[in-house]
């Protein structure tokens, strides 16, 4: 039997698909299934507070990822970028009622370009004075214009509102194929589709020069300026890109509230997009949509169960900064070596009885917060709480008792867990060094 052999000039690899036609399939195949997943959840979740909370989460997935082009790609920590969406947000409004009055036409499917122009627009203007510092003095500034702008709401009621803000209606001209944008479902594709486009230009964004250029600012700017490049000029143009999809979240926010007010632009949304990107990871793309997605998961449906759910955020973002401070996808990349030497198996037992310990002790948390929240905050209505459908007396000895139970078994199997994934972990790399089965 006759067998083809390569060219002797030919390498034996031109006969194999080369790693760029992989990868390229492999980001097909990932934003694919992205969009798809898109499609479905509302199928998936019918309800109305599940399509309220996952347009939430189509917002802050642009929002945070818009930031991470300042932290996580250029090495720009931001106190103020609330002020682009916000601002964004208010020029969107203003359009939109103009819209409704019949001053002129423009679709509500593409009012987020217009927060998207109007971000970027003060991204010029705020971005040249900002990026003339970096590191920490470049963080006091967007700090101190972030306040300014946000005490000038009061200022300046023709444009921000005064305390009301100011309303709108979503709801203007004819429907085209029946989209009015009256239903939420409506709303929610909207914003789904100008997520994934968001986040493709992001991404795309990141593998342009300047894209690759911001990463060298923010490992070395010396050597970027020895190079030729002018640092400052690098980081104006981020901060100005940035902003503009940060308008985008904010028109967008401007269609599924409607309604824009002051704290748009106040230090709260400046921390929680901060919050949101570190939470996932500001070091890998993917990183800000877990954070954003858990964030809005804290702000909404765990504020709706609990009142000190802010307590627990803070909680679990210092636990993060302690010991991963990488984010949860750092973890999520860990594992992938584990899944390509077909060893993540081995890790599984181990993983899971961290997992059992871990939630010994968050019952043993949770239930130690909402005991002290009631006696503390809500003792005027009673002492009596229910609690995951068991009904008692906070001020009995009994929950107590059951809570430092908790605590006690939860640290001794915490203790027990940590041991065994580093002896599991520790063995499994060692086997992949050695090239072990």
């Amino acid at each position: 039997m006759k067998t083809s052999t390569p060219h002797p000039y030919e390498p034996a690899s031109a006969h194999l698909p080369s790693r760029s036609r992989r990868r390229s399939l492999a980001r097909c195949a990932i934003w694919g299934l992205t969009a798809l997943v898109m499609l479905v959840l509302p199928l998936c979740f019918p309800g109305r507070f599940a399509t309220a909370l996952l347009s939430q989460m189509g917002i802050m997935i642009i929002f945070a990822l818009s930031y991470n082009m300042l932290l996580g790609q250029t090495g720009m920590l931001s106190f103020g970028h609330a002020i682009y969406s916000g601002l964004g947000a208010f020029v969107a409004v203003h359009v939109l009622n103009r819209i409704g009055a019949g001053d002129f036409a423009w679709p509500v499917s593409l009012l987020p370009l217009v927060g998207g122009l109007g971000g970027a627009f003060f991204g010029v203007v705020f971005g040249y004075v900002t990026t003339r510092k970096s590191g920490t003095t470049f963080a006091m500034i967007t700090l101190g214009i972030g306040e300014m702008v946000y005490a000038s709401a009061l200022m300046f009621p023709d444009f921000f509102g005064g305390e009301g803000g100011i309303s709108t209606n979503r709801v203007v001209g004819h429907a085209v194929l029946g989209i009015s944008y009256g239903p939420a479902r409506q709303v929610y594709y909207l914003i789904a589709v100008w997520c994934l486009l968001s986040m493709i230009a992001m991404y795309a964004w990141t593998q342009t020069p300047l894209g690759r250029i911001a990463n060298a600012v923010r490992d070395n700017p010396e050597r970027a300026e020895f190079i030729g490049y002018d640092t400052q000029r690098v980081r104006y143009l981020v901060m100005i890109l940035s902003a503009f999809f940060a308008g985008i979240a904010g028109g967008l926010s401007v269609i599924n509230f409607e309604i824009v007010t002051s704290e748009n632009v106040g230090a709260v949304q400046s921390g929680g997009v901060l919050l949101a990107t570190f939470i996932g990871g500001s070091g890998v793309f993917f990183g800000p949509v877990i954070g954003a997605v858990l964030f809005v998961l804290f702000a909404l449906a765990l504020s709706s169960l609990t009142h000190a759910w802010l307590l627990y955020l803070g909680l679990f973002f210092v636990l993060m900064v302690m010991f991963v401070p990488g984010g949860i996808a750092s973890l999520i990349i860990k594992q992938a070596p584990l899944i390509a030497a077909r060893k993540i198996d081995r890790m599984v037992p181990s993983y899971s009885i961290a997992l059992g310990a871990g939630l010994v002790v968050l019952a043993a948390l949770i239930l130690t917060v909402e005991i002290v929240y009631k006696l503390q905050m809500d003792s005027d209505n009673g002492t009596g709480m229910t609690l995951a459908g068991f009904a008692f007396d906070a001020a009995s000895f009994k929950p107590w008792a059951v809570a430092a139970a908790l605590w006690v078994v939860g640290g001794l199997c915490a203790r027990t867990a940590i041991s065994r994934v580093r002896r599991a972990w520790d063995a499994v790399q060692t086997d992949i060094a050695g090239g072990g089965a």
